[in-house]
């Protein structure tokens, strides 16, 4: 089987990319892989060495989600058209909505990895304002969506917000994300500090509530400060309290692993959050997890978190403040969390899944030839 797949290079989807290209490679699928949003650092592709049957193509094309991107998104849309044309996969496996519209004769699953209208409802507590980019936006996903062959989506909770804005889907179905435990050590000795990780840039990371909640405790918070698109970019600065707080930038995945292996507790402070990988990560490496009250944190980690009311800092302060004087809690959590995530959220299951769809809708084409 060949499998073209696209990706973008400036956030988690990046990190998708990587285990799902990984498994299928090592299970014998061809995969041409190509990526937008910027050209990947060489460090960023490491992961690809010494998988065989990988072609990348990367390009800088603009992300459907970033301002003015509407001639880059024509302009990708011709180029990704060609990209086909010439390599005749099988399949695509498309991680941005815009190549749904993709006029060829194969199938065409589009991930729903988070959306702009959702994005902006949650964080914002309004619907978007009515602007002509937003409706560019609209449309563009609107039309991928209805191209597509099938949706695939991280989260119940994610599916559920496509339908709000974008209407019911015929076909679709939830593939929850996955990540390899062998990249992670949970058998390092904890330490006494809180870690978190995110985009500092993206409002929904909501890092911030760490800050304000200053529960008296070392808070360790990783992640880029650079807004991907230019329209934005600015150093995001953190009002930081006095000597406990410690902002660590962008991290290495080997950085990242000496973090999660060292941390006794992960705040998931996100307020929008279709799955959250940085979780999961933290699970695999047995931090106890503190989430924000969230549907979707409850779809992924049920009863093995600990919740604190949601966007609430006083409340998270308090949460955080319990796990730390009670460390039996704490490594019960801890163990929960990370026991869920080896049973549901691996790569190899996520994998698994991915090439049973790929399978299914290939053999559809081929009997309806």
């Amino acid at each position: 089987m060949h499998v073209l797949v696209t990706t973008d290079t400036v956030g988690g989807v990046w990190t998708y990319t990587r285990e799902l290209v990984s498994g299928l490679a090592r299970r014998g699928v061809r995969v041409t892989l190509v990526s937008f949003g910027s050209i990947p650092e060489p460090r960023q592709m490491t992961w690809m060495e010494g998988l065989r049957n990988i072609e990348f193509l990367p390009t800088a094309f603009k992300l459907e989600w970033m301002q003015e991107s509407a001639d880059d998104v024509r302009a990708s849309l011709d180029c990704l058209s060609s990209v086909v044309q010439e390599k005749r996969p099988d399949l695509l496996h498309l991680n941005q909505f815009c190549y749904g519209a993709l006029e060829v004769d194969v199938p065409k699953i589009v991930v729903a990895h988070s959306d702009v209208l959702s994005w902006w409802a949650v964080v914002h507590g309004d619907p978007p304002p009515d602007a002509g980019w937003i409706r560019w936006y609209r449309q563009t996903v609107q039309r991928g969506l209805d191209g597509a062959t099938m949706v695939v989506s991280p989260s119940r909770w994610m599916l559920h917000q496509l339908e709000k804005y974008y209407g019911p889907r015929q076909h679709s179905t939830v593939i929850y994300n996955g990540r390899s435990p062998q990249l992670f050590n949970p058998h390092g000795e904890k330490e006494e500090f809180v870690l978190s990780v995110g985009r500092l840039w993206d409002a929904a990371k909501q890092t911030s509530l760490l800050t304000e909640a200053d529960c008296g405790l070392r808070v360790v918070i990783a992640g880029s400060t650079e807004h991907p698109d230019e329209t934005y970019r600015r150093d995001v600065g953190l009002s930081f309290g006095a000597g406990l707080f410690e902002k660590r930038g962008s991290q290495t995945p080997e950085q990242l692993r000496v973090l999660y292996s060292s941390a006794a507790i992960y705040a998931a402070t996100s307020r929008y959050e279709p799955f959250g990988l940085a979780p999961l990560e933290a699970a695999l490496s047995r931090c106890a997890i503190v989430a924000n009250d969230l549907p979707s944190f409850h779809e992924i980690w049920g009863g093995t978190a600990t919740y604190f009311r949601t966007n609430n800092a006083e409340s998270l302060r308090e949460t955080l403040r319990q796990l730390h004087e009670n460390r039996d809690l704490r490594r019960h959590h801890a163990e929960l969390s990370y026991l869920r995530a080896r049973r549901m959220f691996t790569a190899d299951r996520m994998v698994d899944e991915t090439m049973t769809l790929f399978q299914d809708l290939v053999s559809v084409r081929t009997l309806a030839a």
